[in-house]
């Protein structure tokens, strides 16, 4: 923002497919700062379990769990500020999942067709060695450099959906390369680049493990799946009040956001039981009433009022219906319901 603000961050995890989408783990973040301050914690009755975990480690610990639970597995995604933490991409890999997260500029990578040495002969002395070697000229280069050093014939102009006005588009390319943290010698991933004509360099940077043999419109339609989740808080914040917290509790914190996502989710469930999965819609359309229905209440021979009086004067008669008292209670057991 440029400035320094009151805020509240959180880190989600949303299961995402072309019918729609929802959150299904959402946790606050605290600076180290925050989290260990003892005076601050007790007041925000911060559990004592919790300890300070950065971003892409507490987004590592949610889809530990739901890959754990037995959640659908697909594609991870996520932006650059996950993408680009050297140890988010090898936990994924870990447990089998495929990724096609945002990376920086300057994230090292080998060029295609280029990968690092292999380790220094063992000699029979000590611990035979492993890491790869580097040599003079024979180095990773970023993946702007990647990306600048591509043919013209490597780019073409790509739609991957319709947008609010018009298809939405761009320039991709993409590349085989090899992750050059470490000089690890692991396979070969997609780089994808995104670079508008209208625009002097690169634009967004992907790196992906899907495997080879994809089409750079297979690999933007992936990556650019990331709208639905936007979508997703766009809604939360503005119809079911996800930004409407204000007070400073861990747990009112987590319990307002549980109750707007469960909201969110039965609106989800209730658009896929009638096939409606378009998300610019917050409720379902009401059915078209035939021209000769006449509304309730009102006489066949009604005419229509140019304007109703905005003041109108209550009828000076005897009430015809008793006051209602006070609420009925339907009990059960200790519990009491409120009917009307």
């Amino acid at each position: 923002m440029g400035k320094q603000d009151n805020c509240q961050v959180a880190v989600s995890l949303s299961l995402a497919s072309e019918q729609g989408s929802v959150p299904v783990a959402y946790r606050l973040y605290l600076p180290e700062a925050w989290a260990e301050d003892s005076e601050r914690r007790a007041g925000a009755g911060v559990p004592e379990t919790v300890r300070f975990a950065t971003k892409p480690q507490i987004a590592l610990a949610q889809i530990r769990k739901a890959h754990q639970t037995g959640l659908p597995q697909g594609v991870v995604l996520a932006d650059a500020a996950y993408g680009a933490n050297t140890a988010f991409r090898p936990g994924l890999a870990k447990w089998g999942l495929h990724y096609a997260v945002g990376v920086l500029p300057q994230t090292n990578l080998w060029a295609p067709g280029a990968a690092p040495l292999p380790p220094k002969p063992d000699l029979g002395m000590g611990r035979p060695p492993t890491r790869a070697r580097r040599a003079s000229g024979y180095r990773p280069i970023s993946a702007k450099a990647v990306a600048t050093g591509l043919p013209a014939s490597a780019w073409s102009t790509i739609t991957w959906r319709e947008g609010t006005n018009a298809p939405l588009s761009s320039r991709f390319a993409v590349a085989r390369v090899r992750s050059a943290h470490r000089d690890r010698r692991g396979g070969e991933q997609w780089l994808l680049v995104e670079w508008p004509e209208n625009e002097a360099e690169p634009a967004k940077y992907w790196l992906s493990s899907l495997p080879a043999g994809l089409s750079c419109q297979q690999l933007v339609y992936v990556v650019k799946m990331r709208w639905r989740i936007e979508r997703d808080y766009q809604e939360l914040k503005q119809e079911f009040g996800l930004s409407h917290y204000e007070g400073r509790g861990w747990r009112g914190f987590h319990h307002h956001a549980t109750l707007c996502v469960a909201a969110y989710g039965f609106l989800m469930a209730d658009r896929l039981a009638h096939g409606g999965s378009k998300k610019n819609s917050a409720q379902p359309k009401a059915p078209r009433l035939p021209k000769d229905y006449p509304p309730r209440g009102s006489r066949a021979n009604a005419a229509s009022h140019a304007r109703f009086d905005t003041h109108p004067a209550l009828p000076d008669r005897p009430r015809h219906r008793k006051t209602s008292g006070s609420l009925s209670l339907l009990r059960y057991g200790t519990c009491s319901f409120v009917t009307q």
